[in-house]
């Protein structure tokens, strides 16, 4: 089955590329999950409205990716949780709480479909996190969690 991506998947594409796949897993998965939509013979006004907003919300240069990078990893980010008694945390940290935290400590503005955490974060301590800039740049950050 013919698709269009409309958000990046890892290992078959990124958002506005036409690709085929099996009919399972794009009814299944993909479509209802909104990561594709089905192709037609009008998709091609789908794709280049998915490449104009990409290109908006993309980094446009290596130079700037490279810059924000430089402003992203000399930022402390702080992110006050409620935790139990032994650290545990109530519920988990999401790439929007790290977002808001970025935001806050006086970051710069980062897409929250960027934010890569490795492991689900439940625990108060410091924790590494990823932010992926460009096709070529990543940010690595660690993420102070402490108990509100």
């Amino acid at each position: 089955m013919k698709i269009i991506l409309t958000h990046e998947v890892p290992g078959l594409g990124s958002a506005g590329e036409v690709v085929e796949v099996k009919d399972g897993y794009a009814r299944n998965y993909l479509v209802p999950r909104g990561y594709a939509i089905r192709w037609t013979k009008g998709g091609q006004k789908d794709v280049d409205a998915i490449r104009r907003a990409r290109k908006i919300h993309e980094i446009q240069t290596l130079e700037a990716a490279n810059e924000v990078k430089g402003k992203l990893e000399g930022v402390q980010v702080k992110l006050a949780v409620r935790s139990g008694d032994a650290g545990r945390l109530f519920g988990s940290v999401t790439q929007s709480d790290v977002v808001e935290a970025i935001k806050a400590a006086g970051g710069p503005a980062v897409d929250k479909r960027a934010v890569a955490i490795a492991s689900p974060i439940k625990t108060v301590g410091t924790h590494k996190v990823s932010v992926k800039l460009h096709s070529d740049v990543v940010a690595n950050l660690d993420v102070a969690v402490v108990a509100a």
